[in-house]
């Protein structure tokens, strides 16, 4: 198993620290088994949060046998993380260890060096302050969260879950992935590079009844071309209109968004069937094969037959 190793610090963030518990707590695999052990850690046993106290039941040693630890925010009545806390972040870090952080947790990352030279992102109300603390780090105040590998941050509340979700998938991939969020009840859908904040223009649409008929026509119709006039009559919305409501809701393009269902598409038809790269291209809706293969590595960071390679679902058709 993966263990996860979730460090609580005195004034933790409750939300912060539960999303990463919950989240690699109940990711299972296709045969039910648990792919994480996940272990709550402190530097002392009792904890504070800003409404009540928990008991931690690891100690700093937990860190060292951690393949991921999580790094929770922190409110802003907590005082710097201790040099023990700081020494076990490095330690862990230099032994191999992928190393993240949720909302304000980036500045405990920062504080150990962990960032320096690289982008980094919290929540955006504190980007500022993380820059003019930490000059060394490239804020980047506008994206959900920022994946440098072995070290990432996460901007605060849900994309603190977004963040969970993209190491779940880049683990064990996207149909792991799409089980958790349906678990935690929410969209597998934002990307990292994606704004924090989306402004709704007054009054703002509610959810399901422009959108929510148009995600669902775009996945019953990928496998053909799909252009903006066509979403726009299913939202009823002129094209112009369409195009405004629709990046104020999600933060992004309708061009985009079909591109991104198409290679959740692809990732499901390369871990569960034995299609041909041909064939999972056309059933997607791409051009040609060469189109898909760029876009996908542009999405994921590898070649559909290196994803294959890594998610083959074993008992796949």
């Amino acid at each position: 198993m993966h263990t996860v190793a979730v460090l609580a610090l005195d004034h933790v963030v409750a939300a912060d620290l539960a999303i990463p518990v919950e989240a690699f707590g109940r990711a299972r695999l296709a045969d039910g088994s648990r792919p994480y052990r996940v272990l709550v850690c402190a530097p002392r046993q009792r904890v504070a949060t800003e409404t009540f106290a928990i008991l931690a039941p690891h100690g700093l040693e937990a860190l060292r046998e951690a393949g991921t630890v999580i790094v929770p925010g922190c409110s802003e009545r907590a005082g710097p993380p201790g040099v023990d806390v700081l020494d076990a972040l490095r330690a862990a870090a230099a032994g191999g260890a992928r190393i993240a952080s949720i909302c304000a947790g980036a500045f405990t990352l920062a504080a150990a060096g962990l960032l320096d030279g690289l982008a980094a992102t919290t929540h955006w109300a504190a980007t500022d302050r993380l820059a003019a603390m930490f000059p060394r780090v490239d804020v980047r105040p506008d994206v959900l969260y920022v994946d440098n590998g072995a070290i990432l941050t996460s901007a605060g509340a849900s994309a603190g879950l977004d963040l969970c979700l993209h190491l779940i998938r880049r683990d064990f991939g996207s149909a792991v992935a799409a089980d958790s969020a349906r678990l935690s009840v929410t969209p597998l859908e934002r990307e990292g590079g994606q704004a924090q904040f989306v402004a709704h223009s007054p009054p703002p649409v509610p959810r399901g009844s422009l959108l929510e008929p148009v995600f669902a026509w775009i996945e019953d119709n990928l496998a053909g071309e799909v252009t903006l006039a066509d979403l726009a009559r299913v939202a009823g919305l002129s094209e112009r209109t369409f195009s405004r409501r629709f990046r104020e809701q999600t933060g992004t393009t309708p061009l985009q968004w079909l591109l991104r269902a198409r290679v959740r598409r692809a990732q499901y038809l390369l871990e569960n069937t034995d299609h041909g790269v041909e064939r999972v291209a056309a059933r997607c809706g791409f051009g040609s094969p060469t189109a898909f293969r760029e876009r996908f590595k542009r999405v994921t960071g590898v070649t559909p037959r290196s994803y294959r390679a890594s998610f083959r679902t074993p008992a796949a058709p």
